[in-house]
């Protein structure tokens, strides 16, 4: 049974959410939600999640799963949100421990803040199956742009997150804390090995000048057409390539925000004595 998809995308932070069902009045997955955040005033605001919220009201669909392809860094996510406003179980991939290890220490969190997934409701071994209503689902390990990038496949269709954008923009950096370029080429082989027809959905487009967002292609198109990992690309090419280009990438614009509340599932850090809920920003360390 193949997927009905509905894809939003936010033109502030380029990212993909997309919403996937069985049928109206069905079930659905929302994969990737946007928390909106103002780096200037620091208010967060829900008009990209509430966007979400009204298409499963509108489709009468029942909210079982909101899927991280990985804790992200260019934008918060809405996933705790939805779920207080719609029901369904928080998933990511199960290496994310690895993640808020690393992030704990740079931080330096509160010693009560856990490094075993505990925030998630579900953290998916590579090649775990799950349901959404009527529709069978694959979860993919996809290591290299972070350790816990998971993939998400349900029949001929595969979201991606961030290890590969549109042909004409190529591949996910691999330079944060428990990046690697030579596992991030193994994740891609293991996607460009799927039918050429399979379509993949992305998590972000960047498109250059000229080019309108697009939010998914195929294997074909990007074994053919890759910047980056096309047909014939070498692994020593690729990494060398991967780690010439992000020795030069800035760091995204909400990096430090995004990392704090995206390994909580979401959540803020604990609200202090006074009632707020603060972020830290590491000096000298990123």
């Amino acid at each position: 049974m193949n997927p009905i998809i509905e894809s939003l995308f936010d033109p502030h932070t380029s990212t993909a959410t997309h919403i996937v069902y069985d049928e109206e009045g069905g079930h659905a997955a929302v994969i990737d939600p946007v928390l909106d955040y103002d780096p200037k005033s620091g208010k967060t605001h829900t008009l990209n999640a509430d966007k979400v919220l009204d298409f499963l009201h509108t489709r009468r669909l029942n909210l079982a799963w909101i899927l991280e392809t990985h804790a992200h860094a260019d934008h918060l996510s809405a996933a705790h949100y939805l779920r207080q406003q719609a029901g369904g179980k928080i998933a990511i991939g199960e290496h994310i421990d690895q993640v808020q290890e690393v992030f704990k220490k740079i931080f330096h969190l509160e010693p009560e803040f856990a490094t075993d997934g505990s925030q998630f409701d579900i953290l998916f071994k590579d090649n775990e199956i799950f349901s959404i209503g009527k529709l069978t689902a694959r979860a993919i390990s996809l290591p290299g742009h972070t350790p816990a990038d998971m993939a998400y496949q349900i029949a001929d269709t595969v979201f991606i997150g961030d290890t590969m954008f549109m042909p004409d923009v190529g591949t996910a950096r691999c330079d944060f804390p428990g990046g690697d370029a030579h596992q991030l080429f193994s994740s891609i082989q293991r996607l460009l090995a799927l039918p050429a027809d399979t379509r993949l959905f992305l998590c972000h487009d960047y498109p250059p000048a000229g080019r309108i967002p697009v939010l998914q292609t195929t294997v074909a198109e990007q074994k053919a057409h890759n910047i980056h990992v096309h047909d014939g690309v070498t692994q020593d090419a690729f990494v060398s390539m991967r780690q010439k280009r992000d020795a030069g990438l800035d760091m995204p614009v909400l990096l430090l925000p995004a990392i704090q509340v995206n390994i909580r599932a979401g959540r803020f850090p604990e609200p202090e004595s006074n009632g707020v809920s603060y972020l830290k920003i590491p000096l000298n360390q990123l």
